[in-house]
């Protein structure tokens, strides 16, 4: 199975692989690396080493969203020069989002732009990371400041890697599903609102990969349609980037994060865009089943708002957020005030 966007490809199950040699062989690059984090090169690395008919050296990087940053990147370009990589080099990402993003941005900045191909290992990276091209790392705490939009050469989605994701980062990805049924379909939204386990889950896979495609081909740079995906991300990326500094928080995964920014962001469209309260209940029902509830001080919540002034999408100085008319049709480039804010964390802890 297989899905085109403007400028690459995805490429579902088994067949992915004969996808990738078929590409290698045919392009006959100088050299080929592999790039994994310390989980995906214990867990997923002898998958790839199975399927791969082509000679490759190995990169590494450390495990986890901490590590998302340019002395990450540094440390890989410097091995791509000391291995000898030129600009006919390709580099496959073997992980989730982290090395995906960060691999992808390695990629198109260094001699300006190797070819790569994402072989996304998560649920979060297949549903999310796989479509759209965007490439990049945080700067500090701050969530992907800096970055690259360029797509891969091609995707391919393995989902055989899902057996060995822990039921957290499982977790974690199913919130970016959920959100495309929040942005798009309501019918969507319904059929995962009652958790679907990881049998359950391979024919939405490719179901939602399709849904954000079709919005980044209409938008591939962000100018307006593309940011309906950020439904849950302003509050979201902020809450995620808090809990990541904070040495007394227990780290939260961006999905974790998102959803509670889905459920914030609900009741903040149930202000002030006319989505149904009603609407606004059934979202934070949906995630509390799904997700453990997080306390907010309000100490936290303040820092939470102080981080919201780095969000990506303002513009002016000005704070905007993505919010829902109804299931299904959001609105972008909406301001709140900072009470309403404060509001959405008391309707959270309600």
């Amino acid at each position: 199975m297989v899905l085109k966007t403007k400028h690459s490809e995805v490429i579902f199950g088994a067949t992915c692989w004969d996808a990738l040699n078929s590409w290698v062989n045919s392009h006959h690059y100088s050299t080929i690396f592999v790039l994994t984090d310390t989980n995906t090169q214990t867990h997923c690395l002898p998958n790839f080493k199975q399927q791969a008919g082509f000679e490759y050296a190995e990169l590494q990087m450390p495990a986890g969203e901490e590590h998302k940053h340019i002395t990450t990147c540094v440390s890989l370009w410097e091995s791509l020069s000391d291995l000898g990589a030129d600009r006919k080099s390709l580099l496959i990402n073997l992980g989730g989002g982290v090395v995906t993003d960060l691999g992808g941005f390695v990629a198109c900045t260094f001699k300006r732009g190797i070819d790569f191909i994402n072989i996304p290992t998560s649920l979060l990276a297949m549903v999310d990371a796989s479509v759209g091209g965007k490439t990049g790392i945080d700067l500090g705490p701050l969530k992907n400041q800096v970055g690259i939009i360029e797509e891969p050469k091609m995707v391919l989605v393995d989902t055989n890697f899902l057996e060995t994701l822990p039921a957290n980062e499982y977790r974690s990805g199913y919130a970016e599903m959920l959100k495309h049924g929040l942005i798009q379909e309501p019918t969507y939204f319904e059929t995962l609102s009652t958790f679907l386990d990881r049998d359950a889950i391979l024919p939405h896979i490719h179901h939602s990969v399709g849904v954000k495609a079709k919005v980044v081909s209409e938008d591939p740079y962000e100018h307006g349609l593309r940011k309906i995906l950020n439904f849950g991300h302003t509050l979201g990326h902020a809450i995620e980037s808090h809990f990541l500094i904070s040495p007394n928080k227990k780290r939260l995964l961006h999905g974790e994060a998102i959803a509670i920014g889905m459920v914030l962001e609900g009741f903040l469209s149930a202000e002030l865009t006319g989505l149904p309260l009603t609407d606004a209940n059934r979202i934070k029902s949906v995630f509390g089943k799904i997700y453990p509830a997080v306390s907010f001080d309000a100490e936290t919540i303040a820092a939470v708002k102080a981080l919201l002034t780095h969000d990506k999408k303002n513009e002016n100085g000005n704070v905007l957020f993505v919010l829902l008319e109804a299931i299904g049709k959001p609105i972008w480039n909406q301001s709140v005030s900072d009470e309403l804010i404060q509001k959405s964390f008391d309707f959270y802890a309600s």
